[in-house]
């Protein structure tokens, strides 16, 4: 079954878009998988709350990195690749993709270096479809601070400079494979962003 990815600036809306598409596939009698990088399992939560704890602001990039790499290689050994192993259709809140655009564009690192290691850490595996919902960092900070009531996390605190190389990586992601990553402007309320994404992921996967 698919492995479907979701990603996009902070504040986006991709996690609410995730799990209304997982309702919507149980509604069809599917048994979706909804996980996230990072924390999507017991190791990986420990892991989370490091990289995403304000306290932890001067985390060194390579570490802030290599944090997130060893999140995923227990994610997809011990969620991912098992599940989609069974046949499970698995909902992924952020990717390798993050790394691209948040590690090599955001912070800078050597990008040979850090895609040699993500290859190896995932093992060959990658999303079959990547909804990419794209929005003004602006608009998206300010989205996310109303959300979390103030309280922002590190990403979240970044100066706008980051937020913007971050959304430009992600384009250049689409642009370079359309065949894999849809690019949906966030216009309008939530359902009208969610009408669009089932219109892909049903006209992908014959739904």
């Amino acid at each position: 079954m698919p492995f479907i990815t979701f990603e996009g600036v902070e504040g986006c809306g991709k996690s609410t878009q995730l799990q209304c598409l997982a309702e919507r596939l149980r509604a069809t009698g599917a048994s979706p998988l909804v996980t996230r990088e990072p924390g999507g399992t017991a190791v990986g939560r420990e892991i989370r709350a490091i990289l995403m704890d304000p306290p932890h602001a001067m985390l060194e990039p390579m570490a802030e990195w290599l944090l997130f790499e060893a999140d995923r290689r227990q994610h997809v050994s011990e969620v991912v690749a098992p599940a989609l192993s069974k046949g499970a259709f698995v909902l992924c809140d952020r990717f390798s993709d993050s790394t691209e655009a948040y590690q090599l564009a955001g912070r800078g690192l050597d990008p040979d270096l850090v895609r040699l290691v993500d290859r190896s850490v995932r093992g060959g595996l990658a999303p079959d479809l990547t909804l990419l919902y794209d929005i003004d960092p602006r608009e998206g900070l300010a989205r996310a601070n109303r959300r979390d009531a103030g309280r922002s996390g590190r990403f979240e605190n970044a100066a706008l400079e980051l937020h913007e190389r971050v959304r430009e990586a992600f384009l250049a992601i689409a642009r370079r494979e359309p065949e894999r990553v849809a690019v949906i402007p966030v216009v309008g309320d939530s359902s009208a962003v969610f009408a669009r994404t089932w219109e892909i992921v049903s006209t992908r996967f014959g739904l």
